[in-house]
């Protein structure tokens, strides 16, 4: 084991390492900094989410340190073995496969623990899937949340997205390339056909960017050639999208009419009006119990 210490700072736990959270590469190895080859030749130990992986890039580079496997199936058990190496006054740089870990990454729980002992915990920055893809989209990202990946099961993942139906800000999700047409389908269905952009292959030799409406999207995929993770950023909802008074004004002439079911309501009207199903379902919903409610209490008067 190497004894020379990286960096030294007045915070750091007597007698204890430094954990340096590492960003490494997500596609070319050119993309890595110097202050980052630097740590991982210096520390005593390099954590990483799959060691072969980091292997090449180490390789790459003419970086000797040893290697340890850290991941979601062992980081309860192995988090307390590294904690250890820790205390013992030896340095690591914690790496994921690709980017910055902790985002979407079992390395937020070494982290946490980590910082729970007092030991000091020191970001190296570089590259993330998340920030590349926002840098190129071209879309509005000026306010936007992080979804990460979602549940596999559709039940579930559909039922997550219908919560969000009315998210203004920009959501940038992960999704795996066998799922990704499936999720870009369903939200299509809940959202219905916004704008937003698809990239996969991020500074790779395929790198491929795709924007456009979600169905001119989805038109556009090869299944042939769905490789490699993706990142999609969905514009939010916009504040007219909120129900107007046109809509409101229809659904009362159609309950005036033959029409009284909301199901029947919101498919007439959601292609007549071009708005979302489950917006106009909801609010035809909204009308029907003002009006239930209305006749049940008919000394109530608008005001």
């Amino acid at each position: 084991m190497k004894k020379k210490k990286v960096e030294n700072s007045e915070n750091i736990a007597a007698h204890s390492g430094t954990l340096y959270v590492v960003a490494t590469p997500i596609g070319n190895l050119e993309d890595i900094t110097l202050r980052a080859l630097r740590i991982l030749k210096d520390v005593e130990l390099i954590a990483a989410e799959e060691p072969d992986h980091t292997r090449r890039l180490c390789s790459h580079y003419g970086i000797r340190t040893r290697l340890t496997g850290y991941n979601q199936h062992n980081s309860a058990s192995k988090g307390n073995k590294l904690l250890g190496v820790l205390k013992a006054g030896m340095d690591i740089a914690l790496v994921t496969s690709a980017g910055t870990p902790a985002i979407s990454d079992p390395g937020s729980l070494l982290i946490n623990m980590a910082h729970e002992q007092g030991i000091r915990v020191s970001p190296i920055p570089g590259p993330s899937a998340l920030a590349t893809a926002l840098s190129a989209c071209g879309l509005k990202v000026d306010r936007f949340v992080f979804l990460g990946f979602l549940p596999n099961r559709q039940g579930k993942r559909r039922n997550y997205l219908k919560e969000l139906l009315n998210e203004q800000r920009t959501m940038i999700l992960y999704e795996a390339p066998h799922r990704i047409v499936e999720l870009m389908t369903d939200l299509k269905e809940i959202f219905g056909d916004r704008q937003a952009a698809v990239l996969r292959e991020l500074t790779k030799v395929y790198e491929e960017i795709k924007r456009g409406s979600i169905s001119e999207i989805l038109n556009d995929m090869d299944e042939k050639r769905i490789k490699g993770e993706f990142t999609i950023i969905l514009t939010g909802s916009e504040e007219d999208d909120a129900p107007g008074m046109e809509l409101k004004e229809r659904i009362e002439e159609l309950l005036n009419g033959e029409s009284t079911g909301a199901k029947e309501i919101a498919t007439r009207l959601s292609g007549e009006l071009d708005v979302n199903y489950r917006v106009v379902y909801k609010e035809c919903l909204n009308v029907m119990k003002a009006r239930a409610h209305k006749k049940n209490h008919p000394d109530i008067k608008t005001l």
